[in-house]
C-alpha cells in the first residue's frame, strides 16, 4: 500500500514539474525583437495592404455549411474501415450500416429542406 502512495506522489511530482520546467525553459530561451516595429501590429494579407478592418462579420450560413461538411466528412471516415472488414463482420454489420446511412440521409434531407445548403 505504501508503494502505491510513493509512486502516486512521484507521478504527481513529474506531472507538475515537467510542464513547469518546459514553460520556464521556453521563457529563458525565447527570441525577442530588438525593436518594436509598427508593422508588427498590421494585419498580414499575403503581402497586400488590408482593405478595411480585419474583424468582419460572416453570415452564419458559412458556419452551417462548414459544420455539415465536417459532419459528413467524419461519417465518411467511418465508412472506410467498415468497408474493409465487411466480410468478417457479417450480415448484422451490413444492416447496421444501412441504418447508419439512412440516418445520415435523413439528416441531409432535413438540411436541404431547411435551406442550410443553398446559397442565395
Amino acid at each position: 500500500m505504501q508503494e502505491q502512495w510513493v509512486s502516486a506522489l512521484v507521478f504527481l511530482g513529474l506531472a507538475f514539474s515537467v510542464p513547469l520546467s518546459m514553460l520556464v525553459g521556453a521563457a529563458l530561451v525565447r527570441v525577442r525583437a530588438k525593436s518594436n516595429l509598427e508593422a508588427k501590429y498590421d494585419t498580414y494579407e499575403c503581402g497586400e495592404e488590408p482593405d478595411g478592418p480585419a474583424w468582419v462579420r460572416f453570415h452564419p450560413r458559412y458556419y452551417i455549411v462548414a459544420l455539415v461538411f465536417v459532419l459528413f466528412d467524419v461519417e465518411a471516415a467511418f465508412l472506410f474501415p467498415w468497408a474493409l472488414t465487411l466480410r468478417e463482420l457479417g450480415t448484422l454489420a451490413l444492416v447496421e450500416m444501412f441504418v447508419f446511412v439512412t440516418v445520415l440521409l435523413i439528416g441531409w434531407a432535413y438540411a436541404l429542406r431547411k435551406g442550410a445548403l443553398s446559397w442565395q
